[in-house]
């Protein structure tokens, strides 16, 4: 099977080669191509949305099946589907972002890990009675890696 997929705008930020530590405070801006502007309408009463983006500069050949959350090797080794690593065999990103203004068919927002002139392939809005789950589980490591500075 072969899936098409075609970009409707692109993210613009200061970030051009990594993504700095305190990402998470940055403004940034989803510039959503001319076609698709009229499909904004009302996406700025929402307080987050949730963008997804291709991760074009990842290189394909770095894909592991298993290895330590961001490196850090006193984390377990697990499977890269138990992590957010970008390294994926269909490299797509997801981030809920804050969403600050929408001028036509620009959004500022924050929080978005994604490198300057990104593909957004979809945005949707931020729905609390499916997004957020109540009770929600994780493993040990996950709470060790917020703990990191």
């Amino acid at each position: 099977m072969t899936i098409e997929l075609s970009p409707i705008g692109v993210i613009k930020n200061p970030f051009r080669d990594r993504i700095p530590k305190g990402w998470e405070t940055v403004e940034a801006r989803i510039v959503v191509n001319d076609e698709w502007a009229d499909a904004l309408h009302g996406v700025e009463e929402f307080s987050h949305l949730i963008v997804l983006f291709w991760l074009d500069r990842i290189p394909r050949d770095s894909i592991l099946m298993r290895l330590h959350p961001q490196g850090c090797e006193e984390l377990p080794l697990v499977g890269l589907f138990a992590t957010r690593t970008p390294c994926r065999p269909n490299p797509i990103g997801m981030q809920v972002v804050e969403v600050l203004n929408r001028s036509a068919n620009v959004l500022t927002v924050r929080h978005i890990d994604a490198l300057n002139d990104s593909p957004v392939l979809d945005i949707k809005p931020y729905l609390p009675r499916g997004d957020c789950v109540r009770g929600a589980v994780t493993p040990q490591w996950v709470t060790q890696l917020a703990k990191r500075p």
